[in-house]
């Protein structure tokens, strides 16, 4: 395995990993490569420090000058923006609307029609369920789901 520091046409840079340098070139040829900010494709390797494997009986491995050692983080800074603002979003709405649960479509739908008094509402829908809603004229939005929600 290989890690390759790479930088899209906009100048985002990231890392990924491949099983060779034969596998990267393949990949970018096929455009199956692409920038994790931005989604480019036009992706090139970035200028990078190799790293030096350590003698035995070393502690360490040598590093050049100026070397961090503080592991790479896998998500990208506007990466952590992003999930940081979609969480701010989901929790605004969690602290200032009412969990309706399984009865989402039925209340927003209820309310659509006057049946009952609007209110900030959230709970669960199927896609089918959201869909018909939305062919409905209901003004509905789906809360973001994080990565760590799934965990």
């Amino acid at each position: 395995m290989i890690r390759y520091s790479l930088r899209c046409e906009t100048g985002h840079e990231f890392e990924s990993w491949f099983q060779d340098s034969g596998s990267f070139d393949k990949q970018v040829k096929r455009k199956l490569v692409a920038c994790p900010v931005c989604d480019s494709v036009k992706v090139e390797k970035a200028i990078m420090a190799p790293r030096i494997a350590r003698k035995r009986g070393e502690k360490h491995a040598p590093t050049l000058p100026n070397e961090t050692t503080a592991p790479t983080p896998m998500v990208m800074s506007p990466e952590n923006e992003l999930r940081a603002k979609l969480r701010e979003l989901r929790d605004f709405v969690k602290s200032n609307a009412e969990d309706v649960g399984q009865r989402f479509p039925t209340e927003a739908r209820k309310m659509h029609y006057g049946e009952i008094k609007h209110r900030p509402i959230y709970g669960e829908a199927t896609p089918d369920d959201a869909k018909s809603l939305i062919e409905d004229g209901v003004d509905v939005m789906p809360l973001p789901v994080l990565p760590e929600d799934r965990n």
